[in-house]
């Protein structure tokens, strides 16, 4: 394949894990930790781009060109360094989003092993899982949509209509975003992101206002004082922090 090829590629494999990572994410919320229906990460669209570059970097370990000459050892380096890239990919995001934001996405504060509260043993094995899945039951289907893709460049339109949208949410989001990243620079301290959700929903539901799913903070800039109140059930303190995240939040 060439260049634009292997460019089209990523796209599609970044669109359909957005997508279907969003999907996963909303399921598990609702079933596992939330309990609620609850819109995950801070795009407002069904999307989430950290499962997008995770099969782009899934997809790409898989064509690594390993050959020890035991197929069984093949199979268990890929999927050791398919659940390494995972994790790194999982700590470089929320790393980014902490110290570029002072906002904190997840947190696995209350899980042994934790590091700084964004990666933990335990999600590194599921991510871990997620490689057997992808190496033993996906690979093969996701090779031949890449080939079908590739062969109905066309089908590219409905990718680029998906990434135009995106990009439209990207600035929006980034725009709640900076007015967030403010919010914790003048009281020093880190937003817990569905914390803040949570904080906004109690607060429609106080004033008898109906909570919107797609837009979790419409109304953020009508209520900052209340917000500025209620701090400490959606934040911690950048100086306590270190105390302070021992305590369970709400996690991914």
């Amino acid at each position: 394949m060439e260049f634009i090829d292997y460019f089209l590629v990523a796209c599609f494999l970044f669109f359909i894990g957005s997508v279907l990572g969003w999907c996963i994410e909303v399921v598990f919320r609702r079933i596992f930790t939330a309990k609620k229906w609850i819109n995950p990460g801070f795009l407002t669209g069904p999307y989430l781009p950290l499962y997008g570059f995770g099969v782009v970097g899934l997809f790409g370990i898989s064509l690594l060109p390993i050959n020890t000459g035991m197929v069984w050892l093949d199979a268990v380096l890929i999927i050791l360094i398919m659940g390494v890239v995972m994790t790194l990919i999982e700590y470089i995001a929320g790393l980014i989003f902490i110290k570029g934001m002072g906002i904190k996405l997840w947190d696995y504060s209350n899980r042994w092993g934790n590091i700084q509260g964004i990666i933990c043993p335990l999600f590194s094995l599921f991510w871990l899982l997620v490689g057997v899945f992808f190496y033993f039951v996906i690979d093969a289907p996701v090779i031949e949509a890449v080939t079908w893709f590739v062969h109905h460049i066309e089908f590219a339109f409905v990718v680029g209509i998906f990434f135009g949208v995106f990009f439209v949410d990207l600035a929006h989001s980034l725009d709640i975003s900076n007015r967030i990243r403010k919010f914790a620079k003048e009281h020093d301290v880190v937003v817990h992101f569905e914390k803040l959700k949570e904080a906004v929903r109690e607060r429609s539901e106080e004033h008898k206002a109906k909570a919107s799913f797609a837009f979790p903070f419409k109304s953020l800039s009508e209520f900052r004082e209340e917000l500025t109140a209620r701090k400490e059930s959606f934040s911690v303190s950048r100086k306590k922090k270190g105390k302070s995240e021992q305590k369970p939040q709400e996690e991914k």
